[in-house]
């Protein structure tokens, strides 16, 4: 570990540019298998900072500028609960800057849950003070992976598109960090809308810093027919969850099996999972 964060300091040093987009690869990953139900969770990290009060936000703000030695073991913790997923949403994550001790996080997190493949996006790039991303995990090879810049007055918000299946009719995952203005929300899930338009069974899922009711009464998703988790589950903060801030809306020919809120306060947000099935004839089609 010493020796490769020691490279990585190096390369920094040396200006070398960090890849907008880092991917593990898809050699070794698993075909999706429609046939199985998919468990999905979408996690704010906080960059692995472990928040559990108001007063934390003060005391360990400056663990967003500087390594800490407890920010592994809490992304270990993390890792932990990733292992019983098979597709994973991370927002809040560092792609290998000081802060981070130069480990992407996204990949790490991979490699300790064993997921085989790992995309990081990249949003905002401060050089070796931060490096801003959106991350997806899975177990299934995809289709094909695009990320988006999304609209908004201040750039680094981004959305992941992961599609799986049959690419006459695939199963489209979209993976997204939302503006905490209303006004940005507007533009990006405008974006988003234009970017779903058609296709049949399609998942939003990330940190959309809005409650359900708004999105799909307020915004252009009031025109799509996106089924959300109950109005009461609340994610954020973690330690005393009051806001549902977190999101998994599903389109209605998948089927839910199961939802819920993660109670693993690791970040300032709890994680949200959910089980789907895909309808019988798209499986069947196989």
């Amino acid at each position: 570990m010493y020796k490769r964060i020691r490279r990585q300091l190096t390369d920094v040093r040396g200006g070398e540019a960090v890849p907008r987009g880092s991917c593990s690869g898809a050699d070794h990953v698993p075909e999706f298998e429609p046939h199985r139900h998919i468990r999905l969770l979408t996690f704010n990290i906080q960059v692995g900072i472990n928040t559990s009060s108001y007063h934390h936000y003060v005391t360990r703000s400056w663990q967003h500028l500087l390594p800490h030695r407890r920010r592994i073991e809490n992304l270990d913790r993390i890792a932990a609960l990733l292992r019983g997923y098979d597709v994973v949403a991370l927002q809040e994550c560092d792609g290998g800057s000081l802060r981070s001790g130069y480990i992407n996080q996204v990949q790490y997190l991979a490699e300790a849950s064993c997921i085989p493949y790992w995309y990081q996006q990249l949003n905002r790039n401060l050089g070796a003070l931060a490096q801003h991303s959106n991350g997806l995990l899975s177990r299934f090879r995809p289709l094909d992976v695009t990320e988006h810049r999304l609209p908004g007055l201040l750039p680094g918000r981004g959305a992941i598109i992961a599609r799986y299946g049959s690419e006459d009719d695939p199963l489209v995952l979209v993976m997204m960090h939302l503006s905490l203005s209303r006004s940005g929300q507007q533009r990006q899930l405008g974006y988003i809308r234009e970017l779903i338009a058609d296709y049949r069974h399609v998942v939003l899922m990330g940190d959309m810093n809005n409650h359900a009711e708004e999105l799909l009464g307020q915004t252009p998703l009031k025109e799509t027919d996106l089924i959300p988790l109950p109005a009461t589950a609340h994610s954020f903060p973690s330690w005393r969850p009051e806001r549902a801030l977190d999101h998994i809306l599903v389109s209605p020919s998948l089927e839910i099996r199961r939802s819920e809120v993660v109670s693993c306060p690791l970040s300032d947000h709890l994680p949200i999972a959910m089980d789907i099935a895909l309808p019988k004839g798209y499986v069947t089609a196989y």
